[in-house]
């Protein structure tokens, strides 16, 4: 056993991992349940996680290989996070198993391109699988979301202006 330090969800815990350990193994053993398997070849996306912001397939992943990278899983998000909270508005889930992979895919997409359109949105999440067959309303989610952070920003950017103007 080779001890690792995992930060996860902004947590740091050093785990005693075997050369063989996955990734989705262990984080599901520390408690992140919102981490999946759903095929067990990295085809699917349900045990998604953002490794310093990146998608990685952790029932790919060797664990040992993640000492000290900042691993985020969506069990780690915000409750107020927009990206979750179009999810639920658009009702881009039925039975949820896929659906974290669905939302890290989507906090990775935006942060690469926040102005992503339909077919930017399709061709990112093509490693996902939904198996309800969700794919409208989580392409309309994240629609939502660009649009959401598009105004966000330009009624900041109004108050910032108005701010400097009075001072």
């Amino acid at each position: 056993m080779t001890p690792i330090d995992l930060t996860v969800n902004g947590e740091r815990r050093t785990v005693p991992v075997g050369d063989d350990d996955l990734l989705l193994d262990v984080l599901r053993e520390l408690g992140h349940t919102s981490v999946r398997e759903g095929c067990g070849v990295g085809a699917c996306g349900a045990c998604t996680v953002l490794a310093d912001g990146h998608s990685v397939s952790s029932c790919l992943a060797r664990a040992v290989r993640y000492d000290g990278v900042a691993i985020t899983t969506a069990d780690g998000l915000p409750t107020d996070d927009d990206v979750v909270e179009e999810f639920v508005a658009a009702r881009a889930m039925q039975c949820g198993y896929c659906i974290p992979g669905f939302v890290l895919m989507g906090h990775e997409l935006l942060a690469e391109n926040p102005d992503a359109t339909a077919a930017e949105i399709d061709a990112h999440l093509e490693g996902n699988i939904c198996r309800c067959g969700t794919y409208l309303e989580i392409r309309t989610a994240l629609q939502n979301v660009v649009a959401r952070r598009r105004h966000d920003d330009m009624a900041r950017r109004r108050h910032d202006d108005m701010a400097k103007e009075s001072a």
